[in-house]
Protein backbone atom coordinates (compact mmCIF):
# COMPACT_ATOMS: atom_id res chain seq x y z
CA UNK A 1 0.00 0.00 0.00
CA UNK A 2 3.12 2.67 0.96
CA UNK A 3 4.75 1.83 -2.23
CA UNK A 4 1.69 2.74 -4.53
CA UNK A 5 1.13 5.95 -2.71
CA UNK A 6 4.80 6.51 -3.32
CA UNK A 7 4.43 5.41 -6.57
CA UNK A 8 1.78 7.61 -7.24
CA UNK A 9 3.12 10.78 -5.75
CA UNK A 10 6.00 10.58 -7.99
CA UNK A 11 4.14 10.18 -11.17
CA UNK A 12 1.89 13.01 -10.27
CA UNK A 13 4.48 14.97 -9.96
CA UNK A 14 6.27 14.19 -12.86
CA UNK A 15 2.75 14.28 -14.52
CA UNK A 16 3.14 10.93 -16.22
CA UNK A 17 0.35 8.63 -17.35
CA UNK A 18 0.21 5.45 -17.01
CA UNK A 19 -1.78 2.49 -18.70
CA UNK A 20 -1.89 -1.14 -17.70
CA UNK A 21 -2.86 -4.57 -20.49
CA UNK A 22 -2.94 -7.36 -18.09
CA UNK A 23 -3.25 -11.31 -18.68
CA UNK A 24 -2.37 -13.69 -15.48
CA UNK A 25 -2.85 -11.02 -13.14
CA UNK A 26 -6.83 -10.30 -14.43
CA UNK A 27 -6.88 -6.83 -13.51
CA UNK A 28 -5.10 -6.92 -10.19
CA UNK A 29 -2.24 -3.87 -10.81
CA UNK A 30 -4.88 -1.66 -12.14
CA UNK A 31 -6.98 -2.66 -9.49
CA UNK A 32 -3.91 -2.27 -7.12
CA UNK A 33 -3.42 1.40 -8.23
CA UNK A 34 -6.92 2.55 -8.46
CA UNK A 35 -7.35 1.42 -5.07
CA UNK A 36 -5.39 4.08 -3.78
CA UNK A 37 -6.93 7.87 -3.70
CA UNK A 38 -5.95 10.42 -6.72
CA UNK A 39 -5.35 7.26 -9.08
CA UNK A 40 -7.52 9.14 -11.51
CA UNK A 41 -4.95 11.98 -11.88
CA UNK A 42 -2.26 9.22 -13.49
CA UNK A 43 -4.30 5.88 -14.67
CA UNK A 44 -5.31 6.10 -17.86
CA UNK A 45 -6.22 2.69 -19.10
CA UNK A 46 -6.58 -0.89 -17.73
CA UNK A 47 -6.70 -3.94 -20.29
CA UNK A 48 -7.61 -7.32 -19.62
CA UNK A 49 -6.58 -9.37 -22.48
CA UNK A 50 -7.04 -12.18 -20.89
CA UNK A 51 -7.62 -14.40 -24.07
CA UNK A 52 -5.24 -14.61 -27.15
CA UNK A 53 -8.42 -13.55 -29.20
CA UNK A 54 -8.40 -10.73 -27.19
CA UNK A 55 -4.67 -9.75 -27.77
CA UNK A 56 -4.76 -10.09 -30.60
CA UNK A 57 -7.83 -8.34 -31.47
CA UNK A 58 -7.51 -5.41 -28.87
CA UNK A 59 -4.09 -4.75 -28.77
CA UNK A 60 -3.22 -6.06 -32.32
CA UNK A 61 -0.81 -8.65 -31.57
CA UNK A 62 0.19 -10.36 -34.46
CA UNK A 63 -1.51 -13.70 -34.42
CA UNK A 64 1.99 -15.31 -35.72
CA UNK A 65 3.53 -13.77 -32.50
CA UNK A 66 1.08 -16.43 -30.71
CA UNK A 67 1.35 -18.91 -32.73
CA UNK A 68 4.88 -19.31 -32.89
CA UNK A 69 6.18 -18.45 -29.56
CA UNK A 70 2.82 -18.72 -27.46
CA UNK A 71 0.86 -15.99 -25.39
CA UNK A 72 3.64 -16.59 -22.70
CA UNK A 73 6.53 -15.44 -24.41
CA UNK A 74 8.98 -12.11 -24.30
CA UNK A 75 7.76 -11.85 -28.05
CA UNK A 76 4.25 -11.52 -27.05
CA UNK A 77 4.91 -9.46 -24.13
CA UNK A 78 7.13 -6.81 -26.11
CA UNK A 79 4.20 -6.52 -28.67
CA UNK A 80 1.50 -6.19 -26.03
CA UNK A 81 3.61 -3.15 -24.52
CA UNK A 82 4.47 -1.69 -27.67
CA UNK A 83 1.14 -2.14 -29.06
CA UNK A 84 -0.61 -1.01 -25.67
CA UNK A 85 1.47 2.26 -25.91
CA UNK A 86 0.45 3.45 -29.14
CA UNK A 87 -3.58 2.86 -27.83
CA UNK A 88 -3.18 4.53 -24.69
CA UNK A 89 -0.64 7.55 -25.44
CA UNK A 90 0.13 7.03 -22.05
CA UNK A 91 3.90 7.94 -20.54
CA UNK A 92 4.61 4.76 -18.87
CA UNK A 93 3.05 1.34 -20.40
CA UNK A 94 3.06 -2.27 -18.26
CA UNK A 95 2.16 -5.56 -19.92
CA UNK A 96 2.32 -8.34 -18.31
CA UNK A 97 1.39 -12.07 -19.49
CA UNK A 98 2.32 -15.21 -17.40
CA UNK A 99 1.17 -18.52 -16.38
CA UNK A 100 -0.80 -18.21 -12.86
CA UNK A 101 -1.49 -21.64 -12.88
CA UNK A 102 -2.00 -24.08 -10.18
CA UNK A 103 -2.51 -26.20 -13.87
CA UNK A 104 -0.90 -24.92 -17.54
CA UNK A 105 2.67 -25.17 -17.13
CA UNK A 106 5.35 -27.33 -18.84
CA UNK A 107 8.92 -28.12 -18.35
CA UNK A 108 9.67 -24.98 -21.27
CA UNK A 109 6.87 -22.71 -20.12
CA UNK A 110 6.72 -23.69 -15.73
CA UNK A 111 3.87 -22.28 -13.51
CA UNK A 112 4.82 -19.42 -12.14
CA UNK A 113 7.03 -18.29 -15.62
CA UNK A 114 5.49 -14.37 -16.14
CA UNK A 115 6.64 -11.80 -18.71
CA UNK A 116 6.54 -8.34 -17.31
CA UNK A 117 6.90 -5.55 -20.24
CA UNK A 118 7.26 -1.88 -19.33
CA UNK A 119 8.00 1.30 -21.92
CA UNK A 120 8.67 4.21 -21.32
CA UNK A 121 8.97 7.39 -24.07
CA UNK A 122 11.10 4.88 -26.65
CA UNK A 123 12.75 2.72 -24.17
CA UNK A 124 10.93 -0.84 -23.97
CA UNK A 125 12.11 -3.32 -21.64
CA UNK A 126 10.64 -7.31 -20.93
CA UNK A 127 10.99 -8.94 -17.79
CA UNK A 128 11.18 -12.63 -17.22
CA UNK A 129 10.07 -13.42 -14.12
CA UNK A 130 9.74 -17.33 -12.52
CA UNK A 131 8.19 -17.08 -9.13
CA UNK A 132 8.14 -20.30 -7.31
CA UNK A 133 4.67 -20.37 -5.98
CA UNK A 134 2.54 -22.85 -7.13
CA UNK A 135 -0.64 -20.79 -5.59
CA UNK A 136 -2.19 -18.94 -8.32
CA UNK A 137 -2.98 -16.08 -6.01
CA UNK A 138 0.60 -15.78 -4.99
CA UNK A 139 2.09 -15.69 -8.14
CA UNK A 140 -0.29 -12.94 -9.15
CA UNK A 141 0.25 -10.80 -6.24
CA UNK A 142 3.94 -11.28 -6.21
CA UNK A 143 3.62 -10.12 -10.29
CA UNK A 144 1.85 -7.07 -9.15
CA UNK A 145 4.32 -6.73 -6.57
CA UNK A 146 7.61 -6.92 -9.30
CA UNK A 147 5.39 -4.86 -11.35
CA UNK A 148 5.25 -1.80 -8.81
CA UNK A 149 8.93 -2.00 -8.78
CA UNK A 150 9.48 -1.72 -12.13
CA UNK A 151 7.50 1.47 -12.43
CA UNK A 152 8.67 3.18 -9.63
CA UNK A 153 12.28 2.26 -11.01
CA UNK A 154 11.17 3.57 -14.10
CA UNK A 155 9.75 6.64 -13.04
CA UNK A 156 12.24 7.99 -11.21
Amino acid sequence: MMKIKNLLKILIKKKYKISVAESCTGGLLSSSITSISGASKIFNLGLVTYSNRSKIKVLKVNKNIIRKYGAVSYECCYAMVNNLSKISKANINISITGIAGPNGGTKQKPVGLVYIGVKKGNKTQINRCLFKSKKRSSIQRATVKKALDLILRIAK
